[in-house]
């Protein structure tokens, strides 16, 4: 089940995710163009597109997509960043309650955002938007935890210091895949990707968390010491990396 705030947990991380938020890479729209046959003039639903990340992917594809957000916050930072496009339309509305038409795209896509959905009822909902034939496409970038000396000292922070860490974090929710597709069939792709930042950069990627305790939370000020010591004990010509491996699956719902 979602967490119980779900919607409103990024609201004050906007700016942060924004920022510091990794993008998707290249091969993971390759792959569902010569995998599922995205093309240019198919119609998409993106599920809780947030600020745009992977809907800025698509719109460059051509596609015209509907950014279905139930955060504000989010949701007009995604309507800023993706003004430009005259094929985006930005929607208020959740996994579970759409507001689109029967029948009337061609690919739902969700980045970064199943973990959150009640599954149950997002499935029915996408049944119901999909055109006979479309296709589910769910994808994470999945931080590495435990690749280098700084990702093994950076994951006991949040494990430390995380309000909600062991709960919400999605390397333990993509398990439920599954069920998203159930009984139909689906695949996988996993690409890598790194990001690199400074001290600066590192403490924004980690304030664009919603389980990183805000600056009113007593956890707040030792979490930073501890995000400073360990970035000074790794860091390499001041820069520390972030590594993820990026999961694609998709299929089409029965």
């Amino acid at each position: 089940m979602p967490a119980p705030n779900a919607t409103s947990r990024f609201s004050d991380r906007v700016e942060n995710y924004i920022r510091y938020r990794p993008a998707y890479p290249s091969e993971a729209l390759a792959i569902l163009q010569s995998e599922c046959g995205l093309a240019p003039g198919h119609i998409v639903a993106d599920i809780a597109s947030g600020t745009g990340i992977w809907t800025r992917r698509l719109l460059e594809n051509g596609n015209a997509v509907f950014g279905i957000e139930p955060n504000a916050e989010m949701r007009q930072a995604g309507e800023r960043l993706l003004s430009g496009f005259a094929n985006f339309t930005s929607i208020t509305g959740t996994a579970e309650a759409t507001t689109l038409s029967d029948q009337s795209v061609d690919f739902v896509t969700a980045a970064q955002a199943a973990h959150w959905f009640d599954r149950e009822r997002a499935q029915r909902e996408f049944r119901r938007i999909l055109k006979p034939g479309g296709w589910l496409v769910l994808l994470w970038n999945e931080r590495v935890t435990d690749a280098t000396p700084f990702l093994r000292d950076y994951e006991q922070l949040l494990s430390t210091y995380g309000t909600d860490y062991g709960e919400v974090r999605h390397e333990r929710t993509t398990d439920a895949v599954n069920e998203f597709f159930d009984p139909a069939p689906f695949q996988q792709r996993v690409f890598v990707m790194r990001q690199e930042f400074d001290y600066a950069g590192m403490e924004g990627r980690l304030m664009s968390s919603s389980y990183a305790p805000g600056p009113e939370h007593p956890k707040h000020a030792p979490m930073l010491a501890e995000l400073q010591r360990i970035f000074m004990a790794h860091a390499m010509a001041g820069h520390v990396a972030v590594d993820y491996k990026t999961r694609v699956y998709f299929g089409r719902l029965k």
